[in-house]
């Protein structure tokens, strides 16, 4: 009997390109991986509306969906409108509690409003607020896996990001941490399965872990 072929979506986070997938990879016989890209925002477009104009890229049903970093919060909008076999998160939130002190205080302050015009001119800073501020060679993984610098698109995600409220999460949902994330720190994550030594960009440098569980994990009941 042939296996029935399980289509998994991959959605990459602030700004970056589906390049920090190119280690992923899962037996062909049952999986196909598709790539999600950022589009640009309309004009005073709400998270959950840009999540349903991304759900038209979606060509198949009973999907997996994964989602690192903000890309995490817009699956967990999608899901919204979507029926999923699973919903993964990596180095992401899935509730308002778990966003770090820094951009509560943002929200609080509207400081994100002074963010973008900085990040755009900036590329060091950009790289330090998407891949965290303790990675070495920061530069080379932006120029690498970092794709839009939309000024437009940078203060949309920005914003929505750390104005993003949610106070329940899907249950089923697969959150997966690292122990050393810089940018949302484990201390404030619940209900995850933690990757020891595990930064921000975990999905890159830790993807052999990715390849040996993901399929165990989107096959369990």
């Amino acid at each position: 009997m042939t296996k029935e072929t399980i289509h998994v979506y991959l959605m990459p986070g602030l700004a970056a390109s589906p390049k920090i997938f190119e280690n992923i990879k899962l037996p062909a016989n049952q999986f196909e991986i598709h790539y999600l890209e950022w589009l640009l925002p309309l004009k005073q477009e709400t998270i959950s509306n840009y999540a349903l104009r991304m759900t038209t890229h979606i060509k198949y049903s009973n999907i997996v969906l994964l989602g690192v970093s903000f890309g995490g919060v817009l699956v967990q909008e999608m899901c919204k409108y979507l029926t999923v076999r699973r919903l993964i998160i990596v180095s992401s939130v899935k509730l308002t509690s778990e966003l770090p002190r820094r951009m509560i205080l943002a929200k609080a302050t509207m400081a994100y409003k002074l963010l973008p015009t900085q990040l755009v001119n900036n590329l060091d800073v950009l790289s330090k607020y998407a891949f965290g501020s303790n990675i070495t060679k920061r530069l080379e993984l932006y120029k690498k896996y970092l794709s839009v610098n939309d000024s437009k698109y940078l203060s949309w995600a920005i914003k929505e990001m750390v104005c993003w409220h949610q106070e329940t999460y899907m249950p089923e949902i697969v959150h997966i941490h690292g122990e050393k994330d810089a940018v949302f720190p484990i201390k404030n994550i619940k209900n995850c399965t933690t990757i020891k030594g595990g930064t921000h960009i975990m999905i890159i440098n830790k993807y052999k872990w990715f390849n040996e569980n993901l399929p165990s994990i989107i096959l369990e009941n």
